[in-house]
């Protein structure tokens, strides 16, 4: 199997085969598009990739699979896509909007947004667990906090969607005439995304407010502030990582308690595993399959040796489900211990996930309130996945809701 085809993906993260490279290829040569690069599958072999920054560069081929120019490098880079020390600048100008103190003045929002969305779904009872909750819980978050209008909610959502899958959307669609291999995920929603935060920043700056965009206005390190292009950058990876990985954190989860009824069941009867729980949703939906490094020179690595200027892919879908680290890492099981952490945020190194406090709050939030209402899910037809090899999504997921409470 192609592990880079968005096929391999169709019904989910093709366990079997991730499991057959840990036991016999765990660092394995394999091709996209007809260049090698090397898949790293193992949970201690991805800790040692994202903790070595100095061997495993962000910014030497950026983190996409496919291989960019320099130009399309330079047009496209993010935060993501950058080493010490320009890294180090851009996460102090990102982290004030992340702080815990920050983080916990978003979770009255969150409470109220979650809280609409599930009493409307137990009211309607079947509808589609993507639409009526997973997708809009986190994106209505991240545009609160913005300070995106609420109006604005199904556009972001929209753009977000065509990050991910733009067939069919026109090159110079939302007024776009850049090149779209100068675009990030070659797509024209990240000029519509760019320009919103671009105007977005203007009034800011004119009239600030209690929001992020404003934080990130107003962040300073060494006393100089975001630049118009890592403004736009920031605001794109924002937009997109607070919305797509946690409402497809938000559909596994879900899904693995729909095929996993006992667990569920034992949420319910016992609140205070709410943070386990958590941490194994995200665990088990691995939101991001994978992330790209290349090596700055000749290392080893699980006794395979790399040389230098070679790309370097690490799959946080094997890595999560490494017998070596989880017991039985295939059962969902909400009493999992914490440690080993789960990896999708990147593990504990310089790339962890500035946003990482925010979702796991809002599927905390999400599953104190399940809980307070008793809320079930029933399936009630095919689930329809992402045509992706880079987000575990789910598109459609039909389904019957109702609440006890």
């Amino acid at each position: 199997m192609d592990i880079t085809d968005p096929a391999a993906y169709s019904s989910g993260i093709p366990h079997e085969v991730f499991a057959q490279m840990r036991r016999e290829e765990p660092v394995a040569q394999r091709l996209y598009e007809g260049r090698p690069f090397w898949a790293v599958t193992r949970y201690s072999d991805l800790v040692t990739v994202t903790r070595d920054v100095d061997t495993y560069s962000s910014a030497l081929g950026m983190t996409n699979l496919p291989d960019l120019t320099e130009d399309q490098m330079t047009a496209r880079r993010s935060i993501i896509d950058t080493d010490r020390p320009e890294h180090i600048r851009l996460r102090r100008l990102g982290m004030p909007a992340f702080t815990s103190h920050k983080v916990k003045g978003y979770e009255d929002v969150t409470r109220d947004i979650t809280t609409h969305l599930l009493e409307e779904a137990a009211e309607r009872g079947e509808l589609d667990i993507v639409t009526s909750i997973s997708a809009p819980l986190p994106i209505r978050v991240i545009v609160n906090i913005l300070g995106v209008p609420e109006e604005d909610a199904d556009m972001l959502v929209q753009w977000s969607d065509e990050l991910i899958d733009s067939s069919g959307v026109p090159a110079d669609a939302y007024g776009n005439t850049t090149p779209l291999e100068l675009l990030p995920f070659s797509a024209p929603a990240s000029h519509a995304l760019f320009e919103y935060g671009r105007k977005m920043r203007e009034e800011r700056e004119r009239s600030p407010k209690n929001d992020l965009v404003t934080t990130l206005v107003e962040a300073r390190f060494e006393g100089e502030a975001l630049s118009d292009y890592d403004f736009k950058n920031m605001f794109h990876v924002l937009v997109f990582a607070g919305n797509e990985t946690t409402r497809t954190a938000i559909s596994n989860g879900i899904k693995a308690f729909v095929d996993n009824p006992d667990q569920l069941d034992l949420l319910y009867a016992r609140p205070e595993l709410v943070d386990q729980a958590v941490e194994e949703i995200i665990r088990y939906a691995s939101p991001v399959l994978h992330m790209r490094r290349s090596t700055t020179r000749d290392t080893e690595l699980g006794g395979v040796k790399i040389a230098a200027h070679d790309k370097v892919v690490i799959f946080y879908c094997s890595a999560n489900f490494d017998e070596e680290e989880f017991t039985d890492p295939l059962r969902f099981d909400i009493t999992r211990p914490i440690k080993p952490p789960q990896v999708s945020f990147g593990a504990k190194g310089p790339h962890h996930c500035l946003g990482a406090p925010l979702a796991r709050m809002e599927i905390r939030v999400l599953l104190e309130e399940m809980i307070k209402r008793q809320i079930r899910f029933e399936q009630t037809g095919p689930i329809t996945r992402t045509n992706s090899s880079f987000v575990n999504g789910i598109a459609a997921f039909p389904a019957l809701v109702t609440a006890s409470r």
